[in-house]
């Protein structure tokens, strides 16, 4: 029982986290329209700006994964928040593009460190049963921040782009300083070193090649969901609607995006993540090439769907992880899977932009949505490995192993045949 409640107040905690980071980082797509129109941008400038800041994220997220492992997540999620949150303030003081771009680096800097960390410290405490659940309703918070980013967005109708970002920076900064006291009650530490008893069962050892196949997907992924961030609310603009309208659609794009995290996270326990994959990949390819066709009105249930197929995948992916990375790794190879898919949403916003000014919304969305269709044949990749991380993942495990994995004894292994048989696994 107070294993289980140490469980819940960590996945509370970390949700809690990942909601306040990604309605840092969604609060700029709402605003894109509104910044393209006040300092004269063009779609080129505006993926630039989606991509520096988003992208600043990757850059540290490598090095607080290896930081982890000394001192674990929970100072570390804390103050990467508060590091974003200073960013916006600065943000919605500048007065120049330039100046925008440059604060913008520096501020989404901070946000490295939300999920590697976030992803790698639910997944510690959840190694028992039901970790895929758990990492996708994590993934579920993030969403919630997102939808709230719409809300917070509509203070530029009365107050301006400029009042409606330092504000939000404003309340997370409050925020976070008001959640240090809880530190006590759900930081769990750093990584334990890794099990003996899982080495010899063959479950201490990374599967590279299925990590590196499944960052690929990642990272084509994350290109398809950065992407259609930046260039939905055009869509939109052109079907004539107010930023208003364009606010509610895209709360109803990530309650959808909610959704589907939670829903998949928990198939994720149940169905291959292959089949997930395409099921909510080929429905995001579909839905996006459909937007351009259909009425206004028609966006609405078609939003909640796209959201469902944009953001339902990540869970599958993220969990997955989990199962090719041991415990004592995975902060820091949790690091280099989100840096790889940090790529994805970098470098997509940028070409799909050239793309727009070179040609039309409407062509640059239809490669979009063939791009998002290759994300399936190379998913296939993954069968068999995840087929293997089943049979290990069911194999009985020794209850000493599984103490140990919860980092609250270290287990002994006796001498004779098992703890030579350990020691070659080792090497």
């Amino acid at each position: 029982m107070k294993n289980g409640r140490i469980r819940s107040r960590v996945l509370l905690f970390a949700s809690g986290m990942h909601a306040w980071n990604d309605l840092f980082f969604a609060l700029l797509v709402p605003l894109l329209p509104v910044i393209k129109e006040d300092l004269g941008l063009s779609f080129a400038e505006i993926g630039l700006l989606r991509s520096v800041f988003s992208g600043a994220s990757a850059i540290l997220q490598i090095p607080v994964g290896y930081l982890a492992e000394s001192v674990g997540e929970f100072w570390l999620l804390v103050l990467g928040n508060v590091w974003v949150s200073l960013g916006l303030i600065g943000m919605g003081l500048s007065s120049t593009f330039p100046l925008l771009l440059a604060v913008s680096f520096l501020g989404g800097l901070g946000g490295g460190a939300q999920h590697p960390l976030g992803s790698s410290m639910v997944a510690r405490a959840y190694d028992g049963g039901g970790r895929s659940t758990a990492v996708g309703t994590v993934n579920f918070a993030g969403d919630l921040g997102k939808m709230i980013a719409p809300l917070g967005a509509l203070l530029a109708i009365p107050f301006g782009w400029r009042a409606a970002v330092w504000s939000v920076g404003l309340a997370g900064l409050v925020f976070m300083t008001a959640s240090i006291p809880v530190r006590r009650a759900v930081d769990i530490g750093r990584p334990q070193p890794r099990s003996r008893d899982s080495v010899a069962e063959g479950t201490g050892q990374t599967r590279m090649g299925g990590f590196v196949l499944l960052s690929l997907v990642g990272f084509l992924d994350s290109g398809t969901r950065g992407a259609s961030l930046v260039f939905l609310p055009f869509i939109m603009d052109a079907k004539n609607l107010g930023t208003g309208e364009i606010s509610v659609l895209l709360v109803l794009l990530f309650a959808g995006g909610a959704a589907g995290k939670y829903l998949v996270g928990w198939l994720g326990d149940r169905f291959s993540p292959v089949a997930l994959i395409w099921g909510t990949k080929g429905l995001t390819a579909a839905l996006l090439v459909l937007s351009l066709a259909v009425s206004p009105l028609a966006l609405v249930p078609l939003m909640v769907l796209l959201g469902v197929g944009l953001n339902g995948t990540s869970s599958a992916l993220y969990a997955s992880v989990a199962e090719l990375v041991p415990a004592h790794r995975r902060a820091r190879l949790y690091g280099y899977f989100y840096t790889t898919n940090e790529f994805g949403t970098v470098l997509a916003p940028l070409v799909y932009g050239l793309i727009a000014d070179l040609f039309s919304l409407n062509i640059t969305v239809i490669v979009m949505g063939a791009a998002t269709l290759v994300i399936l044949p190379v998913s296939l990749t993954l069968r068999g490995i995840w087929t293997q991380g089943t049979r290990l993942r069911r194999a009985p495990r020794s209850k000493s192993s599984w103490v140990y994995s919860q980092g609250l004894v270290r287990s002994r292994l006796p001498s004779g045949p098992s703890d030579r048989s350990g020691q070659r696994a080792r090497l």
